[in-house]
C-alpha cells in the first residue's frame, strides 16, 4: 500500500495565504447568474471557455470539455443542494479514525488536497444554497483535523478530509489512507490542486496514491482567480500532460473553480450529482 507519510514533512514553498470566512455568495443560485451578461454566465458555467482564446489553435481542447452538461441539467443538479423537510442537508459527524467512520450506504465523494488549497472553502461554496450547513473555514491553514461528513438528503454524502503537507494532523496517514482504500461506497475522490502554483511534491504523492488505489478520481484546480491567464494555462497544460501520460484512473478533464467568484461551482455540483447517480443527464458532452 502506498503511503503518504512523506507528505507530513513536505511544506509548500509558496507563502501561506490566509483564507477568509465566506458569506453566502450572491451568485449561489443559477437563477441569479442567468441575469448576467452571456459572457459572464459562460465564465461562471464553463471557466475554461475564458481561457481558450489564449491557447494555440493546435492544442486539443477536448480533454477540458468532456463533461459539458446543459443549463437545464445544472438547474436540476442545483435542486439537490437545496435543503427541504424531505431532503435535509446537514453536517452529520466527524471521524478521526476508520473505526469512527459512520456506516453509511449512500454514494460518497471526498475532497482531499494540500493545506491551504481551499478545500473547506470549496465545500462551503457548494453548500451556499443551504447557509445553515456549518462548514468551518479558518484563516489558519490545516484547520481541518478530522474527516467531516455532510449528508445531502438520502442522495449522497460529501466528506471534507484533513489537508496534507503543511500542518497536517500527526495521525493523517492512519486517518485518511485506510478510508480511501476500503470505503466501499466511495464513488469519487476529488484531488484539489492550487491553480496559481500547480502540482507540488505533496500533490504528486497524493496522485500516486490515488493511482495505486485504482479507483476513479478527479482533479479540481482551485484559486483560478489568484493568477494570470498565462500562469494558469501553463499549469493546466502541465497537468493535462501528466494525466495523459502517467495516470489510468484519473478523469481526463480537470475542473476549474474559484470559491471567491463562484466560477465552475455549478459545473462541479452537476458532476457530483452525476457520478453519485442522483440525476441522469441528458447530454454530458458536445
Amino acid at each position: 500500500m502506498f503511503c503518504l507519510r512523506r507528505c507530513l514533512w513536505l511544506q509548500p514553498r509558496t507563502q501561506v495565504c490566509s483564507v477568509s470566512r465566506q458569506r453566502v455568495h450572491k451568485l449561489a443560485s443559477l437563477q441569479e447568474a442567468k441575469a448576467l451578461s452571456p459572457k459572464k454566465v459562460r465564465s461562471l458555467l464553463y471557466p475554461f471557455k475564458e481561457l481558450e482564446q489564449y491557447l494555440d489553435r493546435s492544442i486539443d481542447r477536448t480533454p477540458f470539455q468532456l463533461f459539458h452538461p446543459s443549463l437545464e441539467d445544472m438547474v436540476r443538479a442545483e435542486k439537490l443542494f437545496c435543503s427541504s423537510p424531505s431532503h435535509k442537508i446537514d453536517y452529520y459527524t466527524s471521524a478521526e479514525r476508520l473505526d469512527h467512520v459512520p456506516a453509511l450506504t449512500q454514494p460518497e465523494v471526498c475532497f482531499i488536497g494540500r493545506s491551504n488549497v481551499g478545500k473547506s472553502s470549496l465545500i462551503k461554496c457548494l453548500f451556499s444554497l443551504t447557509p445553515e450547513v456549518e462548514v468551518r473555514v479558518s484563516k489558519t491553514p490545516g484547520h481541518t483535523k478530522k474527516m467531516n461528513f455532510f449528508k445531502v438528503g438520502k442522495a449522497f454524502t460529501i466528506v471534507d478530509m484533513p489537508g496534507y503537507g503543511y500542518r497536517a494532523p500527526s495521525d493523517f496517514v492512519d486517518m485518511v489512507e485506510p478510508y480511501l482504500y476500503t470505503r466501499k461506497n466511495l464513488v469519487r475522490t476529488f484531488l484539489l490542486v492550487d491553480g496559481s502554483v500547480g502540482l507540488q511534491k505533496a500533490d504528486m504523492i497524493a496522485l500516486e496514491m490515488c493511482e495505486e488505489m485504482r479507483r476513479p478520481y478527479v482533479l479540481v484546480v482551485t484559486k483560478i482567480d489568484k493568477c494570470g491567464h498565462g500562469t494558469l494555462l501553463t499549469n493546466l497544460m502541465k497537468l493535462h500532460d501528466l494525466v495523459k501520460t502517467e495516470t489510468t484512473s484519473c478523469f481526463p478533464q480537470p475542473f476549474l473553480v474559484s470559491s471567491l467568484h463562484f466560477w465552475g461551482i455549478y459545473l462541479l455540483r452537476c458532476f457530483i450529482t452525476h457520478v453519485t447517480g442522483s440525476i441522469t443527464l441528458k447530454d454530458t458532452s458536445h
